[in-house]
């Protein structure tokens, strides 16, 4: 059998404007090791459309196991792709590209803003140096108005050229650090703020500027300020978006078991912060050898686990963060067995038929946003050959697919394919569910839903119309 195919890792780097991760978007084809390059755009991945293609005929009886046996997202198409599907494949490409240009929002960094809240005027242009220097000269002189001069600084680091102007001042960064770590909280609350202005910068030179911080930001993580938390946090997740460098210092500072004390938080705001933080370590192109094995031998995974399964009875918001953070972890090919002694394949699964449960009775808004990588990591553990499969011979799994797909079928159709997949994988190799299909009576769904991914459908079709109608 040829080597399986794993649902791609695939990383871009950019903004976010809002604390919630709208969902996966497809940007790119994969790359050697599952990985985009380091200087590219970070974002959650989506469907690519990659895919095996049929062997000539002369080999096909022949090559018919392994042509389609279960597959990791992101085949590599065959040597006997005709023209036709490629141009379908590239249509699939090119339209999951203007859908993540048309939502900016789901790229990765994250900005907390309460401008809407005070009434302030946003400024929309650069400020010249020489008022950079002069806010920066107010900022410093002890001063009853300080904390309204770093709200007027705050909102002119905005500008990218402001932030750049601010970096390269004379003791800048260290004046907001003095102040981010001094007595007076309202002064604090606003020197993190204008620090997490810099983190949003898409300039590597100004996060690296914000490098001597990274230690405090650390410490208020076990404050008592729920809000000062969910700063620090998500300036730690932009910071290292941006910098390898910040990456490397903040490692052996120790944030993975500073992570690992933050996760059993009550507070859903701290528990989302912390799973951003996490996704945007464990997209790094070093992750597989340098981050997920501290994350492995910490508390992380079997909490990120329980979180990820309880979503639908404690919020969605960091169930959906812990489940891209489970996705990285599997793309990286190097904690698949951990995950699957941790029970990961029957949890997963049995959520899979609480969301189907939850979606069938009513329309809930947002669970797409899990479902897409709790399917992901289902389809990618089921590609590992370690017959975890067993776990969850259940038509119940079945039946919940294909709920979840046909229910999102018309508002959220990028579901289709993550479901197609999904299917691929519990049917290669594996005649229950070959049979569990027909015995459901669910073959005309099938047929119906095939059509919206060429590249699924392409797997999807062989696993079980010949080979099943031919056993009856």
């Amino acid at each position: 059998m040829e080597p399986k195919c794993h649902y791609p890792h695939l990383q871009c780097r950019g903004r976010h404007h809002s604390p919630h991760s709208p969902g996966p978007v497809a940007i790119a084809a994969p790359t050697a090791g599952g990985h985009g390059g380091a200087s590219g755009l970070r974002s959650r991945p989506a469907p690519s459309s990659s895919s095996s293609s049929s062997s000539s005929s002369s080999s096909s009886s022949s090559s018919s196991s392994s042509m389609w046996g279960r597959r990791r997202r992101g085949a590599v198409p065959g040597p006997g792709g005709g023209a036709e599907e490629l141009r379908a494949r590239r249509r699939e490409r090119e339209a999951a590209l203007r859908k993540a240009r048309r939502q900016e929002q789901l790229v990765s960094k994250r900005l907390l803003r309460e401008d809407e809240q005070d009434g302030a005027e946003v400024l929309l242009q650069p400020l010249p140096e020489d008022e950079v220097s002069e806010l920066l000269r107010g900022v410093q002189r002890a001063s009853e108005d300080r904390k309204t001069l770093l709200r007027r600084l705050r909102r002119a680091l905005q500008d990218k050229e402001t932030q750049q102007k601010f970096v390269r001042l004379d003791g800048s960064v260290r004046t907001l650090v003095g102040l981010f770590t001094g007595s007076l909280a309202d002064v604090q609350m606003e020197a993190a703020r204008c620090l997490h202005e810099l983190s949003h910068s898409s300039d590597a030179a100004v996060a690296e500027a914000c490098m001597p911080v990274t230690p405090y930001l650390l410490t208020y993580l076990s404050g008592h300020s729920v809000e000062l938390m969910e700063l620090c946090l998500y300036t730690l997740g932009n910071l290292v978006v941006e910098s390898e460098a910040v990456r490397k210092q903040l490692l052996p500072q120790g944030i993975i078991p500073v992570l690992a004390s933050c996760i059993q938080s009550p507070h859903e705001a701290v528990l989302e912060g912390l799973g951003y933080v996490l996704s945007q370590l464990l997209q790094a192109k070093e992750a597989p050898t340098e981050i997920i094995p501290l994350v492995l031998d910490s508390v992380l995974p079997q909490h990120m686990l329980r979180l990820v399964c309880s979503g639908l009875k404690s919020g969605t918001g960091a169930a959906v963060e812990f489940a891209w953070c489970l996705h990285y972890i599997v793309c990286s090919h190097t904690a698949n067995a951990a995950l699957i002694a941790l029970g990961a394949v029957p949890a997963l699964s049995s959520l899979l038929c609480d969301i189907a449960s939850e979606i069938s009775q009513s329309f809930s808004e947002g669970l797409e946003l899990l479902t897409c990588p709790v399917l992901r990591c289902l389809g990618n553990l089921l590609a590992e050959e370690t017959g975890c499969e067993a776990q969850i011979q259940d038509e119940r799994l079945l039946a919940a697919l294909f709920t979840v797909m046909q229910c999102y079928l018309q508002k959220h159709p990028f579901i289709v394919p993550e479901g197609l997949w999904l299917l691929n994988n519990l049917t290669a190799d594996d005649p229950f569910f070959c049979f569990a299909l027909l015995s459901l009576d669910l073959l005309p769904a099938l047929l119906q839903l095939l059509p919206c991914s060429q590249a699924a459908s392409v797997l999807v079709r062989p696993h079980f119309v010949p080979l099943s109608w031919g056993k009856l």
